[in-house]
This record gives structure tokens, C-alpha cells and sequence, in this order.
């Protein structure tokens, strides 16, 4: 399960929770603690405040269920939620004398209680913000995990308005994207550019692919060819619909100027909201994009395939991933499985070691025809388990760019008393030779990186290098 930026991937989490949460360690949660902290049935009800007893649960749940949860020391999540207490009220100009950190002994329980004190005490004197002050803890106790399936998901709704076929945003796409900008953003590479204009305001203010930009409001994306946090308002998350001011670069000119963009909703073109879309390359080529593993997303790709290869003969299949944020791991399998069978495509393990295999679907029939996949750093997640299955077992060749290196393990939802999705991974995810891709990708066979030239004059050297390939 990849990332939780919209209210159509919350839903898909609740609808996709089928299983019931595993039970805690023995002395780490009491009986309630279990019995609240449990997969989702259904939607949930209206979300209500968080409090200082979402947060125990939250707490309690993550030890007992998160893939370390019994290995990993309890302080530092302790210590991160006051740290990110004090830190809100220093912004808000309401410190208090009360807001010292209890020292905490590694008995998890008694650590908790000694938090919850000084948190009692705290927002005791500050009644108006222990909403705030109750959702940016929670926040840091999971953040504290460093697991980039670990989520806290909450006033997430659909705006005013919203209706299918609208899209959220500035209305453009960059090579940096947000997978990557949540999950692994030390991966990302200079320089920041615009990769797609999808409407909105991006389009109203004339933005091109190929543009660079090069300041995101009055902050450098990069410093010394590393990712900064300014990158992240490219991609906001409604409802915080705040104008993003970008100084440009035209390299094909040499003009430079500013726009401020205000995020809202925008018509797209109804190609990029289909999860697979297909055409035929060259005569011969079967071309898919695939844009999510969503549910039933390996058949829709096998049948737009067979509607190309009706009535003429194939020499090869290119399945474009870029920009495939994830989504099921079980599609993955099934669609791996179209390119090999008796095989193993990853291993689920826990802390100590002990890993089950996925292994392929022999019962989807075998499409015996070469691939190449194209991936970038937009790859996450699923889409990450299916490039490591192509190339570890060589049944394809992977060209364009590094994946994205986001792929703790599948998430597992749980409900929180105040109707809020808390979310993380109970088992890690190793690829097909057992190697670790969270954090480091999937390398391609060949490395045809996206230039802001190439955007600019629309070509696709990766797709140009797959053709070859396959023409070979």
C-alpha cells in the first residue's frame, strides 16, 4: 500500500481492510487496548478532536501490532510527540513553565504514564489549543517511526464542489513527484522541473514541461543537490488551499520569471484519470500505461494487451510504471505472474527474520512475450515489488530511472476512537534475492533519465530506448 494523499486512497484503505489486527505482545497492551485498536469495518462515522486517549491507543497500537513494534524503544516516539508539543506552542506564543519532559525509563507503561502527566498539565493551561496541540503529537509518535507506510490519516474529506473527474492542485506534475517527496526524498535529484501540465492553475499562468523551477515560495528545492522540504508545496493536500509562489526558468529562452499559483480544483484530461490506458507502437508494440495497482488492475492491463495483439502478431509488450504510486501488492503478483511462473516475487518478514514468501499466480496464463518497463522515481510501493520481481528474475528489462525506494511493507489500517485511520506495516517487505528496496529502489537495466529539454520538446528517450530494446 503506497501513500495516503487523497480521499479516494483513505476509502480504498477502509474497503481494503479485510483482516482483523494481530494482537498485541503480552504486557504491552491490556484487553481494551486490543479490542480498540482493530481493523476497520466499513466506513467509519463523523471524525471528532483527537485527545490525550486517541493518543494512548495510537501508542499502544503501534507496539503491539507495528512490523518492530517489540524490539523498538517506546521513548523515542515519547519523546518526539513532546518535542512536537512544545515546538506548537512556541509558534503560538504560549509556552508554559509546565512543559518539561518526564524522564522516561523504558518501561513502556510507566513511560506512558509519566507522559500523559505532563501532557495533562500542559494543555491544562492552554484549553483553546488541545485540539492542535493533541493532533501535532500524534502526528510526531508516528512520524517517529521513520516508516514511510506509517500514517496517521485525519481531516481528510472531499471539498466543496468535488466531483469525479475534477483534479486537486496547482494542475501540474514535476519530476520530483509526491511519493517520492513523502517517502524518500534524499533520492531526489537536481533539477526540479515541470513534467506535465494538467490544467488548473498551471495552465492558466502558461507553465510548459520543461520549465525548471527554481525556487518554490522564496526556498531553493535543492541546496547542495539535496531535496528541501520546499518541494513539498507542489503537492498540497486540500484543505489547505494555500497560494504557492515559483520563480521559473525557460531554458529554451533563457526567460526567467514568477507566478503564484493557488491550489483548487481543475478539469483533467479523462486519460490521466484512467488507471490503465493502451495503444499500439510501431505495428508491432503493445504500449500500457499503468497508473496504480489498484483492484483488478493486472486484468484490465492483460486485456488491453490481448485487444492489441488481436488479429496481429506482437514482438514485445513496453508497460510504462512511471509515476505508479503502488496500491496492491496482491495485483502486483498477478501481474508479474503474466511473465513467469514458479516463482517467487517477494518475501514479508518480520522483525526476527521469519518471511513469507509471495509467490506468482500460475494460474494466470503466460503472455510469452518480451517486456520492457519503463520506471522513475514516481514508482513506489507495489509498483517497486513488481519492477524487483521483473528484473531479479529476469523476466523483462527495466529502463529509465531508479525507483522510488518506498516500500516499508504493506500497510494494515486500524480505527481510532475518533474515527481516524492509523496506519502501518506489520511485516517488511525484501525483494525476490531478498534484498532490501525500501530506501534504495530498483536500479534499471538501462538509465534513461527525463531531461527539462526533453520535456520541454516532448520526447521520451526512455520509450525511444524500450522500442529499440525490443526491436532488437
Amino acid at each position: 500500500m503506497t501513500l495516503v494523499r487523497t480521499a479516494a486512497a483513505v476509502l480504498a484503505l477502509f474497503a481494503a481492510a479485510a483482516c482483523t489486527a494481530p494482537a498485541p505482545p503480552r504486557g504491552e497492551a491490556s484487553t481494551a487496548d486490543a479490542t480498540v485498536c482493530a481493523a476497520p469495518r466499513g466506513a467509519p462515522g463523523a471524525e471528532t478532536a483527537a485527545t490525550i486517549d486517541v493518543i494512548e491507543q495510537a501508542y499502544f497500537c503501534v507496539l503491539g501490532n507495528y512490523y518492530s513494534g517489540a524490539t523498538l524503544d517506546a521513548r523515542s516516539l515519547l519523546s518526539a510527540g513532546f518535542a512536537a508539543l512544545t515546538q506548537e506552542l512556541n509558534r503560538n506564543g504560549r509556552d508554559v513553565p509546565e512543559a518539561g519532559m518526564p524522564a522516561l525509563t523504558g518501561d513502556r507503561r510507566a513511560d506512558w504514564a509519566a507522559f500523559e502527566a505532563a501532557y495533562r498539565r500542559t494543555t491544562g493551561q492552554v484549553p483553546d489549543l488541545r485540539d492542535k496541540l493533541a493532533s501535532v503529537t500524534l502526528e510526531a509518535v508516528v512520524a517517529a517511526l521513520g516508516d514511510n507506510h506509517a500514517r496517521w490519516t485525519h481531516g481528510v474529506g472531499r471539498p466543496p464542489g468535488f466531483y469525479d473527474g475534477d483534479g486537486y492542485g496547482l494542475g501540474l506534475l514535476a519530476n520530483v513527484n509526491g511519493p517520492q517527496v513523502d517517502g524518500n526524498p534524499g533520492a531526489a535529484l537536481p533539477p526540479l522541473f515541470v513534467t506535465a501540465v494538467q490544467g488548473g492553475a498551471a495552465r492558466a499562468a502558461g507553465l510548459r514541461p520543461g520549465d525548471v523551477i527554481e525556487s518554490v515560495n522564496g526556498s531553493a528545492p535543492f541546496i547542495d543537490g539535496k531535496a528541501t522540504a520546499a518541494i513539498a508545496a507542489l503537492y498540497p493536500a486540500y484543505p489547505e488551499a494555500r497560494p504557492v509562489r515559483l520563480r521559473l526558468l525557460r531554458q529554451s529562452t533563457g526567460r526567467r520569471w514568477s507566478v503564484t499559483l493557488r491550489p483548487g480544483l481543475h478539469e483533467r484530461d479523462p486519460a490521466t484519470l484512467r488507471v490503465v490506458t493502451s495503444k499500439l507502437l510501431d505495428d508491432d508494440i503493445a504500449y500500457v500505461r499503468l497508473r496504480g495497482f489498484a483492484p483488478d488492475s493486472a486484468d484490465r492491463v492483460l486485456r488491453a494487451i490481448a485487444r492489441l495483439r488481436a488479429g496481429r502478431a506482437l514482438s514485445g509488450v513496453v508497460l510504462d510504471l512511471r509515476g505508479n504510486g503502488g496500491g496492491s501488492p496482491a495485483e502486483a503478483t498477478r501481474l508479474v505472474s503474466a511473465f513467469g511462473h514458479g516463482r517467487v516475487t517477494a518475501y514479508q518478514c518480520t522483525v526476527d527474520a521469519v518471511c513469507a514468501a509471495m509467490r506468482t499466480d500460475d494460474t494466470v496464463e503466460l503472455l510469452g512475450l518480451p517486456l520492457v518497463a519503463l520506471t522513475d522515481r514516481g514508482c513506489a510501493s507495489a509498483c517497486e515489488h513488481f519492477s524487483s520481481a521483473v528484473k531479479d528474475l529476469r523476466l523483462g528489462v527495466l529502463v529509465g530511472t531508479r525507483t522510488a525506494g518506498v516500500i516499508s511493507g504493506p500497510a494494515q489500517p486500524y480505527l481510532l476512537a475518533n474515527n481516524t485511520l492509523l496506519s502501518f506495516p506489520s511485516k517488511h517487505h525484501l525483494g525476490p534475492d531478498r534484498e532490501v528496496i525500501d530506501r534504495v529502489g530498483v536500479p534499471p537495466d538501462h538509465h534513461v533519465p527525463l531531461t527539462p529539454r526533453d520535456a520541454a520538446a516532448g520526447r521520451d528517450p526512455a520509450l525511444d530506448k524500450a522500442l529499440t530494446l525490443l526491436h532488437e
